[in-house]
This record gives structure tokens, sequence and C-alpha cells, in this order.
């Protein structure tokens, strides 16, 4: 059977090689006019990498990441507040969460697509149903009929918009710089994400390959994004330690990827007959998880399983009773998550601060181990 796929992002290819091991055909429009390894880092956890460990994946992305042995948050003196040991996961799975460049993931995904054409410069315009099909329109005069669409293009995904039109841009009124750059980190650091809470603000830092880091910060602002300026970032974070300060000035200003931080308001359906939403075109989250790309992957994964499985509608109802609450927990906790770490009465932020020294460890690995499972019906 014939797939067309809208969006060569994570979700899309990711989705084309699991439907290639099970004996289907995708195709992938995509709108930009290259495909450039850009982005910064992404941390893929361990319910990705049982994705493409499933895929076969796992010893090629291992090669080109870091693995991660923690999880901490700390306070703004990078004073441990909260940690999670990835080691009871690795020993679980046997296998280890990663911190990768997106373009290293990007290429790795498409080195294992065997017989997918990817067709660039495609950007759809608009989705017109004719009886058992689509005709999907691109912004370069081309059309063609699809008997199967998965739309995996994005928050601002115009499959959403041309037949599921409910979608809530939200905004968390947060700005994320993100970077990358050569920098040592001292050895504490290694092998570890660390987000250190502030007042207003938070910074994290993870290495991601032998001699690069990837980091990012968040501020708050009250108006504007355009109350702040990446000229000055380095006095926006000067009361962090100095090893903050040090990783900003390392990093040329023109290499930070610069954005508003938001999600998509929950919806209540993610397909019809022919057509189907995955990752953040179906349930896109803020960041505050690290689960934004993958829950794309675990959709992608469990969606060309069902439809291996059953008819078209049939597959659609099953990966969206499946996936549906999983997804719309983590936008909802991730959400929340970006409330509280931006936190700016000193009192309540030393409270907080407190209250999540007292959490057990063990309580914290209950919490992942519930998002880190994969649903049943991946064999």
């Amino acid at each position: 059977m014939k797939v067309e796929i809208i969006g060569a992002g994570i979700a899309g290819l990711t989705a084309a090689i699991a439907l290639e091991k099970r004996g289907f055909q995708p195709k992938i429009y995509e709108q930009a006019k290259n495909l450039k390894a850009v982005g910064a880092g992404i941390i893929l956890a361990s319910n990705a990498m049982q994705v493409y460990k499933r895929l076969g994946l796992d010893e090629q992305l291992k090669s080109q990441g870091i693995p991660l042995n923690a999880l901490n948050i700390t306070n703004q003196k990078l004073q441990l507040i909260s940690k999670v040991d990835l080691n009871y996961f690795k020993n679980k799975y046997n296998l280890q969460s990663l911190a990768i460049h997106r373009g290293k993931l990007q290429q790795v995904l498409l080195d294992n697509l065997k017989h997918t054409e990817i067709c660039l410069d495609h950007q759809l315009k608009n989705i017109t149903q004719q009886n058992e099909a689509y005709q999907l329109d691109f912004e370069n005069g081309k059309s063609v009929n699809s008997t199967l669409l998965i739309g995996a293009d994005g928050i601002h995904s115009k499959v959403r918009a041309n037949l599921f039109p409910t979608g809530k841009i939200r905004s968390m009124r947060q700005i994320c710089w993100r970077g990358v750059t050569q920098f040592e980190l001292p050895s504490i650091y290694k092998n570890e994400l660390n987000e250190a809470w502030g007042r207003g603000d938070r910074f994290a830092f993870v290495q991601f390959s032998h001699d690069q880091i990837y980091w990012y910060a968040v501020k708050s602002f009250k108006q504007s994004e355009k109350e702040f300026s990446e000229d000055h970032l380095s006095s926006y974070f000067q009361k962090y330690p100095p090893i903050v300060q040090e990783i900003i000035k390392a990093t040329p200003a023109h290499t930070l990827h610069t954005t508003i931080m938001q999600d998509l308001k929950p919806i209540s359906n993610w397909h019809d007959e022919f057509s189907c939403l995955i990752g953040d075109a179906a349930h896109a989250t803020t960041p505050n998880m690290g689960q934004g790309a993958c829950q794309s992957i675990e959709d992608a994964y469990i969606l060309a399983d069902c439809l291996s499985k059953q008819n078209v509608l049939d597959a659609f109802k099953t990966y969206q009773k499946i996936r549906m609450p999983k997804a719309h927990q983590v936008v909802k906790q991730s959400w929340q998550i970006g409330k509280i770490s931006h936190w700016e009465n000193p009192v309540a932020i030393a409270i907080r601060n407190k209250l999540l020294k007292l959490i057990p460890q063990k309580l914290n690995q209950v919490q992942l181990e519930k998002l880190f499972q994969l649903e049943k019906i991946i064999g």
C-alpha cells in the first residue's frame, strides 16, 4: 500500500522507516528545498531508544551520540535539587538514553530509508477530498492523489489546518535560546543533563559529542519576546555560576536558535477515514520534559504497527486510543513544569526547591518508568 507523508522531520522519517519494514511504500513531501543537518541537540530517552532498537538503529545512533546516566535539576548555583539515575533503565531495557545532534539523528534516519522517495520543495497548500482519496495541492503547482495520508508536518501543520481545524497554539510567554559549541565540560558534568532553575529563567547543558555540548537558556517575558536580545544573553544569566557565562560566550550569537516556548492545546481527534496526524502535528508539547521528539517517535512506530495489523480506519482508531492519553499527559505535565520552573517569588522558589529535594529518587524513577514504557501493541 502506498502512503503519502507530509513532512521529513523526525516523525516523518521514522514513520517511513517503520512502514518500509512492514511492506508499505511511503513517499515523503517536504517543504524545504534541501535537507540540511540543522538544529541543535536532542535527547533520545529510553522510550525513543526502545523504538529505534526495534527498528535496528540503536547501534548506529550510539556511535553518533553520548550516553546519559542522569537527569539533574539544580538551583541557580548548580547545587543539586533532584536527580534521576538513568542506569536503572539502562539495566532494564539494555540500552541507554542518548544526547545527540539533531542533524546526526536526521542523517541516520535518511541513511536507513531503502526505497522511500523524498520530494523536496513541496509545501502543502490545500487538501481536497475526492471520493475515497485526497487531492494534495502544493505551492509549486503540483498535485497528487492520496488514499492514505500521514500528517507529520509539525506544530503549524497544514494537514491539521485543512482536515482538523480545531488546534490552538498556546504561548508560555517564554523565550528559548539553543546553542551548540565546542566546550570541555568538567568531569563531574559529563554523561548527564543539568538544568539549573533560577528566578523566571533556567539554563541547561549536556555533552553530545566528544568535543561539543548542547545548551539551552529560557527566560520569561512580560509583554513581548522583543524585551530580550541575543547580543545581551550573557547579562540575562549573570547570576549563574561562571561556567554558564563561559558556555554562552563560547557560542557565536549568529549560530543560536531562538524560539518561543509554545504547544498545541490538546485536540480530541487525530484522524478521519484516510488521514492521520503524528508528532507535533497531533500533540506539540513544550520541550520541558525532553519528550517532544520521543513522543513523535513512539507515534510513528505504533501507527505503522497498527496499519500492518488492521484495515486503515481501524488502525487509525487503535493508534489514537493507544497514543492519545500518554501524549496529552506529556503536554499537560510539560506545561506545568514550564510554569513551576519559572516562578519568581523567592519564598515560593525556596519552598519548591525544598519539596523537590524531599521527593525520593525511587518516586522519580516510578514516574519515568510509566513514561518510558511502550504500549503492548509493539512486539
